[in-house]
């Protein structure tokens, strides 16, 4: 099964969580799949690796140049999960976003991912430019996921992922496949995100409740898929994986202005 997916969120919003909770229960659904951070923290597919990946593209490219294998790159995580992570400059050095676009491309001329799995890209999301719009503008991901919650910033970043999204759906197949609610707990907040994906002209497609078991399984290096197999948790994101493959209710999104948003945050934060 072929299917190339994007998630995208403001920073510190849990993605890389849900990410890879999500492909760890497509890997226990049988699926191949291979999950990619881009994002120069590389702890995108610490949970699924069970440690930061220590080798990643730009760090074996600088190592190795042109002799770098797909070896080198492609590590296996749990359930069989091909985990890569693009890596990126120290703090206050070079462009984070330059570097995703040079390890991307080194995936691509390596012919790394392969042809029969669902390849999870892992984005960060507080700025489209760049390499970081990279997954949407070069057509490496064509199903788009938002992870925000009902805070203001959050969706703030969200509405301006979804201008990104709109403007390159108007030369590719690049679409959005819908919001994944993360909670932060605060009043109204899952009537708040469908209300925000309405807008969006998409729909909210898993509200994930705030929950003390993802903290535990994070600090124990593993996915909630994981450390607490029949948890009402995992089932959720067991249902979020599913949904997404079967997703065909993509869209072209209509971003808010942003007095719009803060309009529809006031609207539902007084109520």
């Amino acid at each position: 099964m072929q299917k190339k997916i994007a998630f995208y969120g403001k920073g510190g919003i849990g993605k890389s969580t849900t990410a890879a909770n999500v492909s760890a229960a497509l890997a226990e659904m049988g699926h191949k799949v291979c999950q990619i951070g881009c994002d120069p923290k590389n702890d995108s597919t610490r949970l699924l690796l069970g440690k930061v990946c220590s080798q990643t593209v730009l760090d074996m490219v600088k190592q190795y140049g042109e002799e770098v294998r797909t070896e080198d790159l492609v590590h296996s995580g749990f359930g069989g999960v091909q985990c890569i992570e693009a890596g990126g400059p120290e703090p206050g050095v070079g462009c984070a976003g330059r570097g995703i676009i040079v390890a991307l491309e080194k995936l691509k001329a390596l012919q790394a991912l392969p042809e029969d799995a669902i390849i999870l890209y892992d984005v960060l999301g507080d700025v489209v430019c760049g390499g970081f719009a990279v997954p949407i503008r070069e057509g490496y991901a064509s199903d788009i996921y938002i992870v925000s919650s009902g805070e203001l910033m959050s969706l703030y970043a969200a509405n301006n992922i979804a201008k990104g999204v709109a403007r390159y759906a108007a030369r590719g197949a690049v679409r959005l496949g819908g919001i994944i609610g993360n909670s932060r707990g605060i009043a109204n907040e899952q009537a708040l995100l469908e209300e925000f994906a309405k807008r969006l002209h998409t729909s909210l497609v898993a509200y994930i409740p705030r929950d003390r078991t993802v903290n535990k399984a994070e600090i124990h290096r593993k996915t909630v898929i994981e450390f607490t197999v029949d948890s009402p948790q995992a089932a959720i994101y067991r249902q979020l994986a599913g949904f997404i493959c079967e997703n065909t209710a993509l869209s072209v999104p209509t971003p808010m202005s942003f007095a719009e948003l803060e309009e529809l945050v006031l609207d539902y934060g007084d109520e």
